[in-house]
């Protein structure tokens, strides 16, 4: 099959890459992939990977185990990380921190940027037909946005602080919006502030965030000034929610942050169905977020694309 291939920081287009064969997991048709940050972090070097990039999709089963045939046929997006069951974590109800997870396009199993792919049915959830496929391949980042929602208590009092607009940034923004509190965002580049204003959040300029008066401060620039200005931003005793991957090493001088009481909260995978009753009742509207769409044949290109500043989602489709 066809599939974007990624080798020593290399990636090409291949047409000889064989066909998922998975025993017991489901074969799915990719309809629609999104590029994000993560797969253009890896063809960086980020994390040491070789084999099929992407993970963010949207596709149609097209083989399955005959226990599980009411799969069959059925539009269908997938959680990343597929799991063991039986470790210590998923024993306790950490599974996506299973110690012998492979996780789709990142590690240990081929991603969604080729015609095929396969998971295990455990991993997958129907997608609403009244959800169109360029809103539903948007839901494994609309559900990393919801997972902030689980780990932290946000009250319609609070006073939440968003740094980082691009394309997970902006699905923060409309989740946290939701909840009723005051939010306001930190968005440089005026496309990601237009889209925010156009559904009624708050927009700041990095020299008019207030120090030390947000309860609730989400960083998701994945850069040491972003993290610099949520630090900065954080009241004591508040929470700061780490939703981005840095690379290399930040220098952090942690006294304050004892002396300010800080919880800190990493936070990246989260729940599929929350996200797709959002789809579905339109609440979250990601379209407006898709900048492009490209071929697989022209998947170099789609991430060519994607890494220009300010570019928000980019999108592959099968022919």
């Amino acid at each position: 099959m066809k599939a974007l291939w990624l080798e020593h920081r290399q990636l090409r287009l291949r047409d000889d890459v064989p066909m998922p064969a998975r025993r017991g997991e489901a074969l799915i048709r990719v309809r629609l992939a999104g590029v994000c940050g993560t797969d253009l972090e890896m063809v960086k070097g980020y994390y040491p990977f070789t084999g099929v990039l992407g993970h963010e999709f949207v596709g149609e089963v097209v083989q399955i185990d005959d226990a599980c045939s009411d799969w069959l046929g059925k539009r269908v997006v997938g959680e990343i990380n597929a799991v063991c069951g039986q470790c210590e974590q998923c024993r306790n109800g950490r599974p996506t921190h299973c110690e012998n997870r492979t996780v789709l396009g990142i590690l240990n199993r081929d991603g969604v940027f080729a015609e095929y792919v396969s998971l295990p049915p455990d991993n997958l959830h129907r997608v609403p037909d009244s959800v169109p496929d360029e809103a539903a391949v948007f839901t494994e980042p609309l559900a990393a946005a919801l997972e902030i929602q689980q780990q932290v208590q946000i009250r319609p009092t609070d006073r939440v602080l968003l740094v980082g607009a691009g394309r997970l940034g902006q699905l923060i923004a409309q989740t946290l919006a939701l909840t009723g509190a005051g939010v306001q965002v930190v968005a440089r580049h005026s496309h990601q502030q237009e889209l925010l204003r156009a559904r009624g959040i708050s927009v700041l300029n990095e020299a008019d965030v207030a120090s030390r008066r947000y309860d609730v401060v989400v960083e998701a620039t994945g850069s040491p000034e972003g993290f610099a200005l949520a630090r900065k931003a954080i009241r004591p005793r508040g929470t700061f929610v780490l939703k981005s991957t840095y690379k290399g090493e930040i220098s952090l001088n942690l006294s304050p942050l004892v002396v300010d009481e800080i919880t800190i909260v990493g936070s990246r995978c989260g729940p599929f169905a929350p996200a797709l009753r959002l789809l579905e009742k339109r609440e979250i509207d990601p379209t407006p977020l898709i900048a492009a769409e490209f071929g697989l044949n022209d998947g170099i290109r789609a991430f060519q694309e994607a890494e220009k500043r300010g570019v928000l989602k980019v999108l592959l489709r099968n022919a």
